[in-house]
């Protein structure tokens, strides 16, 4: 076994030596020299390139509407210091790639390499996507200097802003097949070990923010416990029990090209894929590649703080705030509704133009009802009606007493409903019954004497009439108050409420 080892070795030894002269591994193992060797041998760099789910996120990001007939006005006495024609693309030698790349790892504690799948991945950035390129060139001046806050206030490598380009392509708003959301792209479990909540109204994972510290805080516990980029990154992707499975099949050897032949398809790409845009955003100039302006999300955009439950229907119609304005500036509300309130209030990103407006308007905008509502409105007070009644199939035995019984209403009421002359009925036979409301009311009246009319009716006028209000989506007190012609100090003396907020499906009384 020792000669067989040995024999790899000396047929190895060469390979592994110019191998090191790319990227200077810091093991010098045989596992490390054989995993080399399969680095090398197990898939051509382009391969690397289309399994990975770069090639995804880069599609999603040439459908961003904020970039529409927007470009950034490009100065090319400053921006194209090297004269390159307007369609020019430039190309270079192993050489000028490594010699770069060696430069940007010296300011760094990443270790950035080079080798035939990191040139796979520059091709791919810096010829084949040029325009989604200069797309996320352009997205880099809307969130690199939030992303630069973050990874300094946890001590990390400000380079690992770059892992958002893999991640997402800088798009606020994507989303992948396995399930992964926002800028950083956490998974639904890893994202809630880091403060990220999804309910049914709101994702964490889609607030800029929030996501990017979630992810310097994963980031600083995977460095925790690999001591090793490479490998956190690989953790990153896939986790970190990929990786130890990985470490295990390698013989215990940690370190990233020993693994990389054990790794998912999509993770032995994905540093690849890191280095490769962490050279072409620091050399786009030398590659004729200039940012795209970002439209509104540059400068156009401002944040206001929303203090009480409030749908974008209603701001869309009380501000005129394009609809598609806030639901691509603010994808974490993913019904479209935003559940403020005065204790926890939620922010709101939209142009610049209408925050002022918001926020001289904020009550008005909380107590409107919209268009969109009070459509729901009817159509739920519809299904109620129809929902308040349910049909009951005569069995063997029963009578109309037995079944008025059964269902707390009298024989005069089932009578009514279904239009019966006799109190007779038959095995099989339909019967409408009605759980509340009208029909019984109307009935039951209908069957008293003139008598018992005039003192029901003099009773009631002196009793308040009570009605039951079940609170919809994007509700509020101010605006039921509206609806049925009270005050909000009205609602909460009938109910006891101490507060000013309501939940959804909460029973209200209102007195007439």
């Amino acid at each position: 076994m020792k000669r067989i080892q040995l024999i790899a070795l000396f047929v190895l030894f060469p390979l592994a030596t110019l191998f090191a002269q790319v990227y200077e591994p810091e093991y010098d193992s045989l596992d490390v020299q054989l995993g080399e060797r399969r680095f090398n041998d197990l898939n051509s760099g382009k391969d690397v390139v289309e399994e990975s789910t770069v090639m995804e996120m880069l599609n999603m990001v040439s459908t961003l509407s904020t970039f529409r007939d927007v470009y950034l006005d490009i100065d090319t006495a400053i921006w194209n210091k090297y004269g390159f024609s307007k369609d020019e693309i430039p190309t270079y030698d192993d050489s000028v790639y490594m010699k770069r790349i060696q430069t940007l790892a010296y300011e760094t504690t990443i270790p950035l390499t080079y080798n035939s799948h990191v040139k796979s991945f520059i091709e791919l950035y810096a010829n084949r996507r040029r325009q989604q390129s200069s797309r996320m060139l352009g997205l880099s001046y809307v969130y690199f200097p939030m992303f630069e806050e973050y990874l300094s206030k946890y001590d990390l490598p400000l380079e690992l802003k770059y892992l958002a380009m893999v991640e997402s392509a800088l798009n606020p708003t994507a989303g992948s097949k396995a399930g992964a959301k926002g800028l950083w792209q956490f998974m639904r479990g890893t994202g809630a070990e880091y403060g990220l909540r999804v309910s049914t109204l709101v994702d964490d994972r889609f607030d800029p923010e929030k996501e990017t510290e979630a992810a310097c805080q994963y980031l600083k516990s995977l460095y925790a416990r690999y001591e090793d980029w490479f490998l956190v990154l690989a953790a990153y992707n896939s986790g970190p029990g990929t990786v130890n499975k990985a470490i295990v099949r390698a013989h215990g050897t940690k370190n990233y090209w020993a693994i990389w032949p054990y790794l998912p398809a999509e993770t032995r790409g994905y540093v690849p894929a890191f280095i490769a845009v962490t050279y072409v955003m620091n050399y786009a100039a030398e590659h004729n590649l200039y940012p795209q302006n970002p439209g509104l999300l540059l400068h156009g955009t401002d944040t206001v703080m929303v203090h009480d439950r409030v749908s974008f229907s209603q701001i869309n119609e009380c501000l005129g705030v394009p609809m598609e304005d806030l639901v691509f500036f603010n994808p974490q509300y993913t019904k479209r509704i935003i559940p403020g309130t005065r204790s926890y209030p939620y922010s709101l990103r939209m142009p610049t133009k209408y925050t002022l407006r918001f926020t001289q308007l904020e009550d008005s905008i909380y107590s409107y009802v919209s268009k969109v509502e009070k459509t729901r409105e009817v159509i739920e007070e519809k299904e109620e009606e129809v929902s308040n009644s349910f049909v009951h199939v005569v069995k063997k035995g029963e009578s109309l007493g037995s079944v008025a019984r059964k269902y707390h209403v009298t024989v005069a009421n089932i009578k009514a409903w279904n239009h019966l002359k006799r109190e007779t009925i038959h095995v099989g036979q339909r019967l409408t019954i009605y759980r509340s409301g009208s029909p019984m009311t109307k009935v039951s009246n209908s069957t008293k004497s003139s008598n018992s009319k005039s003192s029901v009716n003099k009773k009631t006028s002196n009793t308040p009439k009570v009605k039951t209000h079940t609170v919809r989506k994007g509700e509020t007190l101010s605006s039921i108050a509206k609806k049925y012609g009270c005050t909000v100090s009205d609602l909460k003396k009938w109910n006891g409420l101490k507060g000013n907020t309501v939940k959804v499906g909460q029973k209200l009384k209102i007195k007439k």
